[in-house]
C-alpha cells in the first residue's frame, strides 16, 4: 500500500507567535521548540511563573527509565490505522486524556494518484491519530515530571526535618552544657565569696585592733596633756591669786588714801564754810553799823558790782568774791555744789589712776581701746545694748586692769562718743544705766565728764565781760569752744556739739530699765529744768540747750509730773521765749521758732524717736506707742 503524503497548511501567526511548521520534525526538535516557546513566554511575562523550567525536558518511561529523545519516523499503513483506535483506548485506560487536536483554518491535500477519492480522508484520520498520540505523550511526560518534582519536594522536606531534628538535638546538648557550666561557675563564685568574706573579716578585725590601739595611745596622750594643763592652770591660778592679792592691797591702800583725802577735803570745806559764815556775819555787822552813813554809796557799789570794782578785795573779802562770781556766773548754788563734788571725785580718780600707772609696768591703753570700740558699736537694738553692757561689766571685773582705770575710760569714751554722727543717745543712755546700776560710783564720774564737756548740763552760764576776759577767744574757750591748731571752732560747730551733749543728758535722766535703778533719773531731770529756768538767761546757747533737753526728756517729764510740767512750759512760753524775742536778734529766730512749735504743737505728747529700743525681730515702727498717746491727748485739754 502506497504511503500517503499529507501536506498541512497552518496559519502563520498563533497568539502573536510566528510558526514555521516542518513536516519532518523529530521528537527532540519538538521538545526544543516547546522549550524555546516557554522561555519566550517567561521573558514576555512581568510576573515570574511558579514552575518555569531551567533545563531541557527529559523523557521517562513507564517504569521511570529515561527515554531517548532521538527522532522517530512514523509510517502509517492501512493495517496500522485500524490498530490506532485500539491504542487510543489503551491510552485512556492508563488515565491519559487525549489532547485537543490542531485546528487549521485551511487544509491542502495533494496525492500522487488523482483518481482515488477515498485516500485523502484516510490520510487525514491517520494524521489526527498521530497528533493525539503526541499530545498524550506530552501529557504523560508532564504528569511524570510533576510526580518527580513532588518526590524531590518530599525528599527535600524529609532532609530538612532530619536536619531540624539534628539541630534540636545539638541545641539541647549545648543547653545542657551551658547549665552545667553555670552550676560550675556558681560553685566557684560561692567559694570565692567565702574566701573574700573571710579576708574581709580578717581585715576588719585587724583594723579594729589597730583603731583600739590608736585610741589607747591617744587616751594616754590626752591624760598626760590634761595633767600638764592642770599643773599649768594651777600655776597660773596661784600667780593670778598673788597678783589679785597685790592689786587688792594696792586698791585698799589707794582707797585708804582717797578716804583720807576726802576727809581732809571735807575738813577743809567745813573750815572754809565756817570762815565764810564768819566773814558773812562780820560783813553784816559792819554793814549794820555804817548803814546810815553810807546809804548813798551802797547802791552805787551794787550797780557797779563788776569784776573791776571788787578785784582789789578778792583775797581779803570772800563775800565780795562771791558777789563778783554771781555777776559773771549764772547758776544755782546747789548745781554748782554738785558740780564741784563730781569734778573733785573725777580729779581724785585721775590721781589714783596716775599712781597705778606709774607703779605698774602694764599698759592699760588696750583696755581703753576695747571700751571705746564697744561704745561705738552701741545701736538702738535691745539685744545689742544688753550685750554691750554685759561686755563692759566683764571688763570692770577683769582683775588684770584696775577697776578705777576701766571706769575712767568708760566715762571718757561714753561722753566723747556724743560727737559721732551715728551716735544714738537713747541707746547710750540705756548702757550707762545698765552699767551704773552695778557700779553706782561710775555715774558721778560720767556726769563729771559731761559737765566738763558742756557747762549747760550743770546747768550754768558764764557771761562775757571785757574786764574778766582778755578777748572773745578767751571767753569762748572758757564756755567750751574747741581750739584746733590755734584756731577756735565756729559757733555753729560748737552749738552742734552742745546739742549732742544735752541730748545725751536728757536721754539719761528719762531712761528707765526694768530691774535696774537709775541713780540720776527723772527727779534729777526735773531739778535741772527748774534750776535752768530760775538761774540762766535767755540767749543762743541756753535756747539750744533747753530745746535739746525738752526733745529728749519732755515726754517722760510730762508722763510723771503732768500739770506741774505744764506750768514749766507756760513759764517758758511767757518768759523765756519773750526774752528771746525781745533781743530782736536774727540768729535767734530759728531756735525761737523751734521752741514755740514744740509748745504749740504739743510735741511733748509724742514719744521721741529711738526712745523705745527695738528687738531683733521688730522695727521701730512696731513699738507700742498707742498705750501712751491716748491718755495724754485726752488729758492735755485740761492744762490750757
Amino acid at each position: 500500500m502506497e504511503a500517503v503524503k499529507l501536506e498541512i497548511r497552518c496559519p502563520q501567526m498563533v497568539n502573536g507567535i510566528g510558526l514555521e511548521p516542518d513536516p519532518d520534525w523529530s521528537f527532540k526538535s519538538l521538545l526544543l521548540e516547546l522549550d524555546s516557546l516557554e522561555k519566550k513566554l517567561n521573558l514576555s511575562s512581568s510576573v515570574s511563573l511558579p514552575f518555569a523550567k531551567t533545563k531541557s525536558r527529559e523523557i521517562y518511561g513507564e517504569k521511570g527509565t529515561k527515554r531517548s529523545s532521538n527522532a522517530f519516523v512514523m509510517s502509517v499503513s492501512d493495517e496500522d490505522f485500524e490498530d490506532s483506535e485500539g491504542e487510543n483506548e489503551k491510552v485512556r485506560d492508563r488515565g491519559l486524556v487525549k489532547a485537543a487536536r490542531f485546528n487549521c483554518n485551511e487544509f491542502y491535500f495533494s496525492s500522487s494518484d488523482d483518481d482515488s477519492d477515498d485516500q485523502p480522508c484516510l490520510d487525514v484520520q491517520t494524521l489526527m491519530n498521530e497528533v493525539g498520540l503526541v499530545e498524550s505523550a506530552l501529557y504523560e511526560l508532564t504528569h511524570e515530571h510533576q510526580l518527580g518534582v513532588k518526590e524531590e519536594i518530599r525528599n527535600t522536606i524529609s532532609a530538612l526535618e532530619t536536619d531540624l531534628m539534628n539541630e534540636s538535638e545539638k541545641s539541647s546538648s549545648a543547653h545542657t552544657k551551658v547549665e552545667k557550666y553555670r552550676e560550675a561557675r556558681r560553685e566557684v563564685e560561692r567559694k570565692f565569696d567565702v574566701q573574700y568574706q573571710r579576708r574581709v573579716a580578717e581585715g576588719l578585725d585587724n583594723h579594729l585592733t589597730a583603731v583600739q590601739r590608736d585610741h589607747e595611745l591617744k587616751s594616754q596622750i590626752e591624760e598626760r596633756k590634761i595633767r600638764s594643763d592642770a599643773a599649768h592652770e594651777e600655776a597660773k591660778r596661784r600667780e593670778k591669786a598673788l597678783q589679785e592679792e597685790r592689786l587688792r592691797q594696792e586698791k585698799a591702800k589707794a582707797e585708804a588714801e582717797l578716804q583720807a583725802k576726802l576727809k581732809a577735803e571735807e575738813a577743809n570745806r567745813a573750815a572754809l564754810e565756817a570762815e565764810r559764815i564768819a566773814a558773812k556775819e562780820a560783813a553784816e555787822k559792819e554793814a549794820a553799823k555804817s548803814s546810815k552813813a553810807n546809804t548813798s554809796e551802797v547802791p552805787q557799789t551794787e550797780a557797779s558790782g563788776g569784776p573791776n570794782a571788787t578785784s582789789s578785795r578778792v583775797e581779803n573779802d570772800k563775800t565780795n568774791k562771791s558777789e563778783l562770781a554771781g555777776n559773771m556766773l549764772r547758776a544755782a548754788e546747789s548745781a554748782l555744789k554738785l558740780e564741784r563734788e563730781r569734778l573733785q571725785k573725777l580729779k581724785e580718780l585721775e590721781e589714783i589712776n596716775q599712781s597705778l600707772r606709774s607703779s605698774s609696768n602694764q599698759n592699760f591703753d588696750r583696755t581703753g581701746r576695747l571700751i571705746g570700740r564697744l561704745i561705738r558699736q552701741i545701736s538702738g537694738n535691745k539685744d545689742k545694748v544688753s550685750t554691750q553692757a554685759s561686755e563692759l561689766v566683764k571688763i570692770f571685773n577683769n582683775p588684770h586692769c584696775p577697776q578705777t582705770i576701766s571706769i575712767a575710760y568708760f566715762a571718757q569714751k561714753v561722753v566723747s562718743n556724743c560727737e559721732s554722727p551715728s551716735h544714738s543717745a537713747f541707746a547710750c543712755a540705756h548702757v550707762i544705766v545698765l552699767v551704773t546700776s552695778q557700779f553706782p560710783q561710775a555715774m558721778d564720774l560720767v556726769l563729771a565728764e559731761i559737765h566738763r564737756a558742756c557747762i549747760y548740763t550743770v546747768p550754768k552760764h558764764i557771761s562775757y565781760t571785757k574786764s574778766a576776759f582778755e578777748s572773745k577767744e578767751a571767753y569762748w574757750k572758757v564756755i567750751g569752744y574747741k581750739e584746733d591748731d590755734g584756731k577756735i571752732e565756729s559757733t555753729t560747730d560748737y552749738l552742734v556739739r552742745l546739742e549732742s551733749y544735752m541730748k545725751l543728758y536728757g536721754a539719761l535722766v528719762q531712761t528707765e530699765v526694768a530691774g535696774c535703778q537709775n541713780v540720776h533719773g527723772l527727779k534729777e531731770g526735773w531739778a535741772w529744768l527748774a534750776r535752768f529756768l530760775n538761774a540762766l538767761p535767755a540767749n543762743m546757747y541756753t535756747a539750744v540747750a533747753l530745746y535739746a533737753f525738752l526733745q529728749m526728756a519732755g515726754f517722760a517729764l510730762f508722763r510723771k509730773y503732768r500739770s506741774q510740767f505744764m506750768k514749766m512750759l507756760n513759764f517758758i512760753s511767757e518768759n523765756f521765749l519773750n526774752a528771746l524775742r525781745s533781743q530782736d536778734d536774727p540768729d535767734l529766730r530759728p531756735i525761737t521758732s523751734k521752741i514755740q512749735c514744740y509748745l504749740e504743737d504739743k510735741l511733748f505728747l509724742q514719744e521721741p524717736e529711738g526712745r523705745t529700743l527695738h528687738s531683733s525681730l521688730l522695727s521701730n515702727n512696731m513699738a507700742p506707742e498707742s498705750d501712751y498717746h491716748g491718755p495724754y491727748h485726752q488729758q492735755s485739754r485740761h492744762f490750757y
